[in-house]
């Protein structure tokens, strides 16, 4: 089956891009015939081997950017990767090929829109953030670091400024949004993934009635290394962005309530205020992916703070995956694979307070060996492997290659739709 991966990067920069480089890989293992198209190169160097055919623009994003006034323009409308993608949706028979979408927020934008609803070709969409629905991807007031509950686009939406970097920024969102929302986008797609129950409940009421729903975890790249041996667990350990929203600020007020080190893997912009303010805290920057296997298996607890609804935090399965038990804020998705009290704690997200007594509560060494050894068992009692993602995904595939556009889903379709994530 020929399959275009549509993403914003065609390197790992994150767990995104991680997730449709990988599953990219797979699918052409798998003897599919894959082409990439991204905005942002290089190409990661494995998929050229694996036969899968790359089309970069060679273009930068929001993130990278020099002048965000120069690159507005690319960000609210990028032209050249919509006639790129027309190009490339030419040269396929729609009746045999499937585009999926991963990314599009950082540097593709909303022109892919139009292009993806004049193709006969099915779409499926995965959702790794909220942009179908929300101005600024994640539900979130960043001023205040919270949880934000206003309806999108509306008066009040509009008229507050809940960006990192100011209400102009801010307005630029809104009019992407609005162009997103009336220029094909969300029209007529073949089916929505979601990684998390939480994201399709939070999304699902800004979508269209007759979305076709499907539940896809993300693989997860772990092995069975069995569980830890009866030393003297580590520390508490935080891994990924020191940001607000990612609740760094938070851990580090909740080691020194409960008299514990906070140990930092990662960087962010919060990093030389959280090293001034809290010099007992350890500060590790930066990780290979190995390294982060290693913190994460000689940890004692994995902190996992965050303020906003995340979509399926990888570090959370990666961490239950290795025997490390998690703490986890109940507002983000990553409480789903916690089961509170066995496998790791759930805390009351942004509370200081509660998330000291959970690390108190994980500091007695039993407990701990108990919850690592539950975590353990549980993940590999039903792990998220590559393999099984492929599978989910092919018959996700099939049944949307199938399916005519106007016909709604059959009785097995709803089955599949409805069946636990794997």
């Amino acid at each position: 089956m020929p399959i275009i991966v549509v993403a914003d990067h065609a390197h790992i920069n994150g767990g995104q891009a991680k997730v449709a480089i990988e599953s990219a890989l797979g699918l052409a293992a798998r003897g599919h015939a894959v082409t990439f198209f991204a905005a942002v190169g290089p190409a990661d160097p494995r998929m050229g081997p694996a036969g899968i055919e790359t089309i970069l623009l060679d273009q930068v994003d929001v993130t990278t950017t020099n002048s965000l006034a120069r690159f507005g323009v690319q960000w609210l409308w990028n032209q050249k990767a919509a006639a790129a993608l027309g190009e490339l949706l030419a040269r396929h028979d729609p009746e045999e090929t499937v585009v999926h979408v991963h990314a599009w927020a950082k540097a593709l934008s909303p022109s892919i829109g139009p292009v993806l609803a004049g193709s006969k070709a099915p779409v499926v969409f995965t959702m790794h953030e909220y942009y179908l629905a929300c101005p600024n991807g994640g539900f979130y007031d960043y001023p205040v670091s919270a949880a934000c509950h206003r309806a999108p686009v509306s008066l009040a939406c509009v008229s507050h400024n809940c960006d990192s970097r100011g209400y102009a920024r801010k307005l630029m969102r809104v009019g992407r949004h609005v162009l997103m929302r009336n220029t094909g986008m969300i029209d007529n797609l073949a089916a929505v993934i979601t990684i998390s129950r939480l994201q399709r409940e939070v999304l699902a009421p800004h979508l269209p009635a007759d979305t076709q729903w499907y539940d896809v975890g993300n693989p997860i790249d772990a092995e069975p290394l069995g569980h830890k041996e009866d030393g003297e667990p580590g520390g508490f350990v935080f891994v990924g962005r020191l940001s607000a929203e990612k609740g760094a600020g938070l851990f580090a007020q909740a080691a020194r309530l409960s008299g514990q080190r906070a140990i930092f893997v990662g960087d962010g912009p919060q990093r030389a205020e959280l090293e001034a303010a809290y010099p007992e805290a350890e500060f590790l920057g930066w990780h290979d992916p190995a390294g982060v296997k290693r913190q994460l298996r000689a940890a004692r607890a994995l902190v996992f703070p965050s303020v906003w609804y995340e979509g399926q935090p990888l570090t959370v399965l990666e961490s239950l995956a290795l025997g490390t038990p998690v703490i986890v804020s109940d507002i983000c998705a990553g409480r789903e694979a916690v089961a509170d009290g066995i496998s790791g704690l759930w805390f009351r997200s942004g509370d200081p307070a509660s998330l000291a007594a959970a690390m108190t509560r994980l500091s007695d060494d039993t407990t701990a060996r108990a919850m690592s050894r539950a975590a353990y068992d549980g993940f590999w009692a039903d792990p998220l492997t590559l393999d099984r993602h492929l599978d989910r995904l092919e018959r996700i595939y099939r049944e949307v290659a199938l399916r005519p556009a106007h016909i709604t889903a059959s009785a097995p379709a709803a089955a599949l739709r409805s069946a636990p994530l794997t």
